[in-house]
């Protein structure tokens, strides 16, 4: 189910957005040293042609990679059940779709924006963002679609 905001309700969802980002956000970090230190250990036993490898450690990391990417897929599910949509995972920038005049577009905010305070249409992206003046307030809303 696609879903519609107004400016009200998606600032009302910011709260938990960001805390479901910045879990993700975490978890991807944990997820890529992880993923690193099983990459770094591959590498040192090719360079060697074969060496002696705590297979223990390497366990460790996989597991801990594992559990990162579970958790990560889990806080963006968490996000994206909400009908926000993640528009780029690395800078946290997340959009709301609305209308606005009849048209869909997008209320865009970005992780550690004080609130939102922008919008595009669906085709511009990031760099059409315009600021929300009163224009936009009067004339956008949004609904449940089935």
């Amino acid at each position: 189910m696609s879903r519609r905001f107004t400016l009200e309700e998606a600032e009302s969802l910011l709260p938990e957005v960001e805390r479901s980002l910045r879990e993700a956000l975490e978890q991807r970090r944990r997820y890529d040293e992880a993923e690193e230190s099983i990459q770094s250990v591959a590498r040192r036993v090719t360079m060697a042609g074969g060496s002696f490898v705590d297979r223990g450690a390497i366990m460790d990391d996989r597991a801990r990679r594992d559990s990162s990417a579970e958790r990560l897929k889990g806080a963006i599910e968490e996000i994206l059940t909400l009908g926000v949509l993640i528009k780029d995972l690395d800078i946290g920038l997340i959009d709301f779709p609305t209308l606005f005049r009849g048209e869909e577009v997008y209320l865009c905010w970005k992780f550690g924006e004080r609130g939102i305070r922008f919008w595009h249409g669906i085709e511009e992206g990031f760099r059409g963002r315009k600021a929300i003046d009163r224009d936009f307030l009067d004339n956008h809303e949004g609904e449940r679609l089935h």
